[in-house]
């Protein structure tokens, strides 16, 4: 019998990658892994290269150097649209969604569902109302697919944003501080949504400043400072004040 995690390829594995844009050094030789049905933590201060280690693995940047691997293959892109057709996707700090539209029609924007052919075809919001429907039940989100988007609260934005990512055969969500700004109740409303992925048995990385939420639904955390990994511990191995102490240095590595 394999002991958790023994035997299995990660979802996706960075070998000594780094990023630099001339004399700035982003990341620095950084390895790190996902697994299938996991939720990483990924934390660090303003700078320390959280966003543009993200970015290299949704196809924005190419590592400088190092290599990324998904399934156990080599994993090379040139732009976004390449992440996703891998099963990458990213939920966005600003969720890219259009206040006036329909919470369907936001989850199909630039992937419509149309009936008909050539020229002739329309757009089929009744399947994209069932399908959004679906998808924000497997989330058990309160969300509803004929609802506006201006009129949401910021859990169910996030909830229209989450469920994009269930309409392709996605293995790995990134999400960049999800809970910034929205209320204690939305907060909840949006951890239950990633316990969700992770039930799916989806991978995610979680970008967040947010000490309380890494620790209520991440397994693991990475913690990163000035460009590099200084930590990448299970969270029931770590505390709060440690993780404090290795964003600020105070704690050099661990």
């Amino acid at each position: 019998m394999l002991r958790e995690g023994e035997g299995r390829v990660p979802v996706l594995e960075l070998a000594n990658i780094s990023k630099h844009f001339g004399a700035i050094q982003a990341v620095n030789d950084v390895s790190l892994s996902l697994e299938a049905g996991e939720v990483v933590g990924l934390m660090g201060d303003n700078g320390a290269g959280k966003s543009t280690l993200v970015k290299m693995i949704a196809g924005n940047f190419r590592p400088s150097h190092g290599t990324m691997r998904m399934d156990g293959a080599d994993l090379v892109m040139h732009k976004p649209v390449e992440a996703r057709r891998h099963g990458i996707e990213i939920v966005h700090q600003d969720l890219a969604l259009c206040n006036n539209l329909t919470a369907a029609e936001n989850v199909f924007l630039g992937r419509e569902l149309r009936r008909g052919f050539g020229p002739f075809g329309i757009l089929d919001y009744p399947a994209m109302n069932r399908r959004a429907g679906q998808i924000f039940a497997e989330l058990k989100s309160e969300t509803r697919p004929r609802d506006l988007v201006r009129q949401m609260s910021g859990g169910q934005r996030q909830a229209v944003a989450i469920a994009r990512t269930r309409l392709t055969d996605a293995k790995i969500v990134l999400m960049d501080e999800p809970t910034a700004a929205i209320s204690v109740r939305q907060i909840a409303e949006v951890l239950n949504l990633i316990r969700r992925l992770r039930d799916h048995g989806i991978a995610v990385a979680l970008i967040s400043h947010r000490m309380p939420d890494v620790f209520d639904v991440a397994d693991r955390v990475i913690v990163m400072r000035r460009g590099r990994k200084v930590a990448d511990k299970r969270i029931a191995d770590s505390s709060p004040e440690e993780v404090t102490g290795l964003i600020t240095g105070a704690i050099e590595s661990a």
